[in-house]
């Protein structure tokens, strides 16, 4: 069985993944095989989970790693670590990201610029109002399952468009409106708050989306019940380039 950073590797993936799609093919038949068939694929998983990853990044260091990188981001000091032809080369052939960003795709939010990254370091995922949705979820899995990232960081940021119009719920052309529905239940636990409704539903969209993934994930889930995941939220201040620890 081909392993990568110590957790099943692709190859195996794969297989798995077969399991699921004949198990779908069954599901008029009956439903709860595909049901079962998902449930021996996350245990399988979950099952070959034995990090060896060469450089091992513990949660609380990977985040340590970030706020500095941010300090020398906000302090005009950046270092621009690991951008040379040689990192390059290096990362080509294999990848030991220390941290995973679900972050907002607002373009003022580079999470790479911000933490003063550079290749290979971080894997990154953006989509608007850095809301947990199932690809989002599939792709976090695969960089804690099978890359080995320790640390998932969901980074927020002030004055969110996503969750300005989460606020105003009114109509929405496209397929914009799926993206705040995944923002709404978060902003209905500050609508009625006495203070600044657009800073409160920005924090609590970070909390609960920081919430929601080992809900909605049982393999991220199980990852931080053995300690090899923490699951941590923060904003980032457009104005000043701050990020602040909020969970």
């Amino acid at each position: 069985m081909s392993r990568i950073n110590g957790f099943v590797g692709r190859r195996h993936v794969l297989k798995l993944a077969g399991m699921v799609g004949f198990g779908m093919t069954a599901i008029a038949a009956n439903g709860s095989l595909v049901w079962g068939t998902q449930q021996a694929v996350n245990s399988q998983i979950l099952a070959d989970a034995h990090p060896v990853n060469p450089n091992p990044v513990s949660p609380d260091l990977a985040l340590r790693r970030l706020l500095n990188g941010n300090k020398r981001f906000i302090q005009q000091k950046r270092q621009y670590p690991d951008e040379s032809l040689e990192r390059l080369r290096l990362v080509s052939k294999t990848q030991h990201p220390f941290a995973s960003v679900l972050g907002c795709a607002d373009s003022r939010v580079p999470a790479e610029i911000v933490f003063d990254q550079g290749l290979g370091n971080l894997f990154v995922v953006r989509v608007a109002g850095n809301v947990a949705n199932d690809l989002v979820i599939g792709s976090l899995e695969y960089s804690t399952a099978i890359l080995g990232s320790q640390l998932i960081l969901i980074l927020g940021h002030r004055r969110c468009g996503a969750v300005t119009a989460a606020i105003k719920n009114e109509p929405l052309p496209g397929k914009i409106g799926f993206v705040v529905e995944g923002i709404k239940p978060a902003v209905e636990r500050v609508r009625l708050t006495t203070g600044n409704i657009q800073e409160d539903a920005v924090l609590a969209n970070i909390q609960y989306q920081v919430e929601e993934l080992p809900k909605k994930s049982r393999i991220l889930a199980k990852l931080v019940s053995v300690g090899k995941l923490k699951i941590v939220g923060a904003c980032y201040d457009i104005d000043t380039g701050k990020v602040t620890v909020i969970t």
